[in-house]
């Protein structure tokens, strides 16, 4: 969909702490990525504008939703797409400001499609469940701690296994909560995917809330570079040959929770465990095999969220082979 040639486009070039704005007419500007930083760069904004950033991420997230919810049109871009546009333009200049401006030369040649928020108590939740798996992380590590020191507290370590023990209680009511959500928009996905060899609950589940249920996906090559999982070769003439590796500019969430998947698949899908062996026999690295594998995965996953149907090893979807 082009938009009409009075809307007001602004870049905006995200990151943690701060984001980047650019309008042909307002100019540069850099606001702090939190509410009050918004409500700033609202003031900039009239009826008409178009707001335009990369899928960073949580990092765009709340400000899209910020934008939606005052009715200012939004589009979330495959960053890979502003890559490549910068990449055709042949600068050399990387900083946050130019690429707000470039973002927002992208939107004057490329057609742009409308934002439509996720399931934001989706997100909400899977957010928290992060929170959650940090707090986690931390007691794990004072459990080790106390062990190293040689003479640990008894009391203390019981302390800290209840409160251990209470998180992943936390956790585990968030999943449910995210799964009945998940079944509100299709009642058969997460059971669909579960028919997947090697795909547990959890890892279908999550596979939905990070891909908005497979919604902005044409193809599965398209998946698979929103995973970070497409490889980067280097080659210069005859004599530079770089190690093939994955471009990992996706969702790192996503392509760890493939790559722990991974290891079971290979036991018991036959189509991954045939992939592995094969790329193992030719001298490839464990690794990169089970990478293929991850990749095999999202293949048969996008093949059965597109088809409405149950895994099975003999069908031979056009989508997946996309």
């Amino acid at each position: 969909m082009i938009m009409h040639k009075i809307t007001d486009y602004f870049g905006i070039d995200i990151s943690k702490s701060t984001f980047d704005v650019y309008n042909d007419v307002q100019g540069h500007h850099q606001f702090k990525n939190d509410r009050s930083g918004y409500k700033l760069f609202s003031k900039l904004l009239r009826d008409n504008a178009h707001c335009i950033m990369e899928a960073t991420g949580y990092y765009h997230f709340p400000l899209a939703c910020y934008l939606m919810e005052n009715k200012i049109a939004v589009t979330v871009e495959n960053p890979l797409k502003i890559k490549r546009f910068v990449q055709m333009k042949l600068s050399k200049i990387k900083t946050d400001k130019a690429d707000s401006k470039f973002i927002w030369e992208y939107a004057q040649t490329n057609d742009l499609k409308l934002w439509k928020v996720p399931n934001m108590e989706a997100k909400q939740l899977l957010s928290l469940i992060d929170t959650y798996q940090k707090q986690s992380t931390q007691i794990k590590n004072k459990i080790h701690g106390e062990g190293a020191m040689g003479s640990p507290s008894k009391l203390v370590i019981q302390s800290l296994k209840r409160s251990l023990k209470s998180i992943q209680k936390e956790i585990e009511k968030i999943e449910g909560a995210l799964e009945e959500i998940v079944k509100l928009e299709d009642c058969d996905a997460l059971a669909r995917l579960q028919t997947i060899p090697g795909m547990g609950k959890k890892t279908a589940l999550m596979l939905i809330v990070l891909t908005d249920g497979f919604r902005d996906f044409e193809s599965a090559s398209q998946l698979c570079s929103f995973a970070g999982l497409t490889p980067i070769i280097k080659t210069s003439g005859s004599s530079i040959r770089g190690r093939e590796r994955i471009s990992k500019m996706g969702n790192p969430k996503l392509r760890n929770l493939l790559f722990m998947c991974s290891f079971n698949a290979c036991k018991c899908n036959s189509e991954c465990k045939k992939l592995y062996e094969r790329i193992v026999a030719k001298g490839k690295s464990k690794k990169l095999a089970l990478i293929a594998v991850c990749n095999k995965l999202l293949k048969q996953a996008f093949g059965i969220m597109k088809s409405g149907l149950c895994y099975d090893p003999n069908f031979k979807s056009v989508l997946a082979r996309n």
